[in-house]
C-alpha cells in the first residue's frame, strides 16, 4: 500500500519541487499552499506524514503540530537552523524536524523514517483495537505491565527488519512472544526457526546457523543450508544468547550489518531476507563488562530490547486469566482430568511467586490433573506440598463447601470469565442457557 504525502507549505515553487521527487519515490503526495486547507485535506485523506512549514504553522512549538497528528499522522516540521527550534518542535509533538534549507534527499530520508513509524504505530493500534484480538495476544495479559508489553509487540512485528532482544526470567514466555511477532507481522507464513546457543560447540552452532560446504570439518560429507539460508524471508530466534561462543559472534555481526554470510569452508557470500530475534535471562551488559560478549554485537542486538515481565510482577486478572486457559488445555490433553479448578486451588495458584514462570506453572497444573483424573473438580489436595501449605493456615487443607456453594462460585467465575456473555458461560459449564438463568434467579447473581 503506497505511503500518503500531505505537503503544507506557502512557496508553489518548493511544494513542486518536494513534491515530484517524493512522487518518483513512489508515495501518494497532496499539496496545500495554507493549513486551513492543509487541516480539510488532512482530515479527508489521513495521511501518515504531513511535512508542514514552521511559518505557516505559526513557530516551531505550535498547538497546529497536535491537530495534524489527531489524524495518526507523523508531522515532519521544517524548522530553522538550531536545537531551539528542534526541541520546541519536538516537545509540541512532531515527530521529525529538518532544516528548512535542507535538500531533498534529506526530507526524503525523514519522510521515510516518519512513514515507518506511522504505520508500525497504526498496525499496532488495530491489532488493540481488535481486543488485543490477534491470536494470542489475549493470553499475555490486558493490565499493566503486560498492556505495555503487548502494544510494544504490535509495533515490532511490523518493523520487520528489526533484531529484538527478548529478556527475562525463565520460563516466562520469551519463545512464544517471538513467534508473536513472526506471526502477527508481514513474515507470518514464513518459515520460523529457533536455535539454542548454549550448549553447542563452537563449530556445530557455526554450522546450524550458517551452514557449511563438504569437507568444511571433518564429518562434513555433503553441503548443508544454515538456518539463516533455510529461513529465508521468516523468522530466526536465538536462544540464551549470551552463551553466544566468541568464534561465532563476528560472524553473526556482520550478518545483522549486512544480511551477509559465508557457509563455513565457502568461498562467496550468500545474502539473505532474515529477521533475527534474541532471547536471554541473563544481562547483556554483564557479559560484556566481563569481556565474554562483543561489545559491538551487544549495541547491533539492544536497539530494540523487550521487557517481559516474570508471573509474580503481573497483574492478579492476568494471571487467573492464564491459569483458566492452561487449565481449559489440560482438560483437552488429559484424559479424565476435572473440568473444574475450586477456588481454593486456584487461589493458592495465585499466591505462588512461580520462580519457574509459565513453564514452572503448567507443569504444576499437569501434573494435578494427572493426580485428579476421573475426579469433578480440581482441589487443593491435588496440588503439590508446597502449594497445599499456606503460611498461617496450619495444616488446614479443606474449606468446608456445600455443593450449592461450589456451583455458585463456579457460576459467578464462568459469568466473570466471559464478561457476563450467559451463552458462552452455560457452554463452558455443560448446562443449557435456560437452566444457567435459572440458576443466576436462585442464587441471586448479577452478571
Amino acid at each position: 500500500m503506497t505511503d500518503s504525502i500531505l505537503l503544507v507549505h506557502g512557496d508553489p515553487d518548493v511544494l513542486r519541487a518536494a513534491g515530484s521527487h517524493l512522487e518518483q519515490l513512489g508515495y501518494d503526495v497532496t499539496r496545500e499552499l495554507n493549513v486551513e486547507a492543509g487541516l480539510l485535506t488532512a482530515a479527508r485523506v489521513q495521511p501518515e506524514v504531513v511535512v508542514l512549514h514552521h511559518t505557516l504553522a505559526g513557530g516551531a512549538g505550535s498547538p497546529l503540530i497536535e491537530r495534524f497528528r489527531n489524524g495518526e499522522a507523523g508531522v515532519i516540521l521544517l524548522v530553522p537552523d538550531g536545537e531551539e527550534p528542534t526541541r520546541l518542535a519536538l516537545e509540541a509533538g512532531a515527530e521529525l524536524t529538518v532544516p528548512q534549507d535542507a535538500g531533498l534527499a534529506l526530507l526524503a530520508a525523514a519522510t521515510a523514517r516518519a512513514a515507518e513509524r506511522i504505520r508500525a504505530r497504526r498496525a499496532a493500534a488495530a491489532l488493540m483495537r481488535r481486543g488485543m484480538a490477534a491470536p494470542g495476544m489475549a493470553l499475555l495479559g490486558s493490565r499493566a505491565p503486560m498492556r505495555e508489553v503487548v502494544q510494544q509487540i504490535g509495533v515490532l512485528a511490523q518493523t520487520d527488519r528489526t533484531t529484538v532482544l527478548l529478556h527475562g526470567e525463565q520460563g516466562v514466555g520469551k519463545g512464544y512472544v517471538a513467534r508473536l511477532l513472526h506471526d502477527l507481522g508481514p513474515r507470518a507464513g514464513q518459515p520460523f526457526f529457533q536455535c539454542l546457543c548454549a550448549g553447542l560447540s563452537p563449530v556445530e552452532l557455526d554450522s546450524l546457523l550458517f551452514g557449511h560446504e563438504k569437507g568444511a570439518f571433518q564429518g562434513a560429507t555433503e553441503r548443508r543450508q544454515g538456518l539463516l539460508e533455510l529461513a529465508e524471508g521468516g523468522t530466526v530466534l536465538l536462544h540464551d544468547i549470551a552463551d553466544l561462543p566468541p568464534e561465532v559472534q563476528p560472524k553473526l555481526l556482520r550478518f545483522l550489518e549486512s544480511r551477509v554470510f559465508r557457509r563455513m569452508g565457502g568461498g562467496r557470500d550468500l545474502q539473505v531476507d532474515t529477521r533475527l530475534l534474541v532471547a536471554t535471562e541473563r544481562k547483556l551488559t554483564e557479559e560484556v563488562e566481563a569481556e565474554r560478549f562483543r561489545e559491538d554485537l551487544f549495541y547491533r542486538l539492544v536497539g530494540a530490547p523487550l521487557e517481559i515481565p516474570p508471573l509474580r510482577e503481573r497483574a492478579a486478572e492476568d494471571r487467573d486469566a492464564l491459569i483458566e486457559h492452561l487449565h481449559r488445555e489440560l482438560v483437552r490433553e488429559v484424559t479424565g482430568g476435572p473440568p473444574v479448578l475450586s477456588v481454593e486451588a486456584r487461589d493458592r495458584l495465585l499466591d505462588h511467586p512461580w520462580p519457574g514462570n509459565i513453564r514452572e506453572l503448567r507443569n504444576v497444573l499437569d501434573r494435578a490433573m494427572l493426580m485428579a483424573r476421573g475426579q469433578p473438580i480440581l482441589n487443593i489436595e491435588h496440588l503439590p506440598g508446597e502449594l497445599r501449605a499456606r503460611p498461617g493456615l496450619g495444616d488446614r487443607r479443606h474449606t468446608p463447601m456445600s455443593l450449592d456453594e461450589v456451583e455458585k462460585q463456579q457460576i459467578e467465575r464462568a459469568l466473570r470469565y466471559h464478561g457476563g456473555n450467559r451463552t458462552r458461560a452455560s457452554k463452558e459449564l455443560g448446562i443449557s442457557r435456560a437452566t444457567l438463568i435459572n440458576k443466576i434467579k436462585v442464587y441471586q447473581l448479577t452478571d
